[in-house]
């Protein structure tokens, strides 16, 4: 079964970027955008008699490899969930509905269901809590974002601190979790482009960063399994949002959005065309959602302590990650024999419901430590949180 193409060394790098055309033309201009310069940009160097300010005019292309889509990719991206099947799985299903209740409260979120045949005016919509203000969109959205840029990061520290400690190689899993920290940050400052948070929202998003960004961590050291399961459902909860934003759009109940020109940033980011508006904009931040809902409910079903990211050399296709909430174990492992044929390698025979040997399909993603040495990652882990003791340094950087 094949799930996409090939993108040797990098992550996450949908196949529009390396094998079919993006949503813009092949002939539009490449321009300087707000993430740095381009390869096609005319570059001058400042005056040495000058100096630079790092948010200046002279910046650097220093995003990470992301997606950019087709049409087509972004319009295939569904409202999934996955069905909860242990104990881990109930639980963070149940505290994404507990958050949920939160961010909702917080953010003033509410979009009840339009009784049939109404025929209220988009005025009376809003006053009912069937349709939301562009002012009350953009706060929801700027909170859910401000959250969701913390557990990759949150992951990817662990997993490097981890893997410094045992000094063996990751696996290919800190990559990814940087680049899903990042496009959510991306979010966050594209839309930032069209309201700029007031001092109480900031304040508020800065008690939440600093609360959920412990529990995360805490989390993560307990069972990074229920941890990506957790995240996998909080996307799903995404995606489910920015679908009912875009509905908004196409009906006609979010008209400031209708023809509103992209930010300049998402233009650049997306390699979105000139003449892109605020729905293409939200089409694919739905389908970068989508994307980290389809990541995280595959890490959730791998072994941790051993598995290689299996999307660490080849993006799966968007129909794939839209439609489907993840891969379980066996099919990350298939995947993974799939690349290596795709490389030239000879793929690697697997036991009956063993997939243990997927870790080992790439030799240098293979751990090098110490034969027969597997430390549980709870252990050393406490040991870390007993030396850190997050709950007071973290709270100290946000003043």
């Amino acid at each position: 079964m094949m799930y996409g193409r090939l993108a040797v060394g990098r992550t996450f790098v949908t196949s529009s970027i390396r094998f079919g055309p993006a949503l813009h033309s092949d002939k539009q201009e490449v321009r300087k955008g707000s993430e740095g310069l381009h390869p096609k940009d005319e570059f001058t160097a400042p005056s040495p008699s000058s100096p630079v300010h790092p948010r200046g005019e002279f910046t650097g292309d220093w995003v990470l490899m992301h997606p950019v889509y087709t049409p087509e990719e972004v319009n295939s991206v569904q409202v999934v969930s996955r069905p909860p099947e242990t104990i881990k799985d109930r639980m963070a299903e149940r505290i994404v509905k507990l958050a949920r209740l939160g961010f909702d409260l917080v953010s003033g979120y509410q979009h009840k269901e339009i009784p049939p045949n109404s025929t209220m005016s988009l005025e009376e919509l809003r006053k009912g809590g069937y349709a939301l203000s562009e002012v009350q969109w953009l706060r929801r959205i700027l909170f859910l974002e401000s959250i969701a840029g913390v557990p990759g990061m949150v992951a990817a520290t662990l997993r490097h601190l981890r893997s410094l400690r045992l000094m063996r190689r990751d696996g290919g899993w800190i990559h990814t979790l940087l680049e899903e920290s990042e496009n959510e940050r991306m979010h966050l400052m594209t839309f930032m482009t069209l309201k700029k948070p007031s001092i109480f929202f900031r304040a508020m998003v800065l008690g939440a960063q600093g609360v959920f960004y412990n529990a995360f961590f805490l989390s993560y050291l307990m069972s990074p399994t229920a941890a990506h399961r957790f995240v996998g459902k909080l996307e799903e909860e995404a995606v489910r949002t920015y679908t009912a934003c875009i509905q908004d759009i196409e009906e006609g109940r979010l008209p400031e959005w209708k023809d509103k020109a992209a930010p300049s940033i998402a233009i650049d980011y997306w390699r979105l065309p000139k003449d892109a508006t605020m729905l293409d904009v939200v089409k694919v931040v739905r389908a970068d959602e989508a994307t980290h809902r389809f990541v995280n409910h595959s890490f959730a079903n791998l072994d941790h302590k051993q598995d290689v990211n299996p999307f660490a050399l080849r993006e799966p296709s968007m129909e794939l990650k839209g439609t489907k909430p993840g891969l379980d174990r066996s099919e990350s492992a298939e995947f993974v024999k799939e690349s290596q044929k795709m490389l030239g390698g000879k793929p690697q025979t697997f036991k009956d419901n063993d997939y243990s040997g997927m870790y080992h399909m790439f030799s240098f993603f293979s751990l090098s430590g110490p034969s027969g040495f597997s430390a549980p990652f709870a252990f050393d882990d406490v040991i870390l949180t007993l030396l850190v003791v997050p709950a007071v340094v973290l709270p100290l950087e946000f003043l």
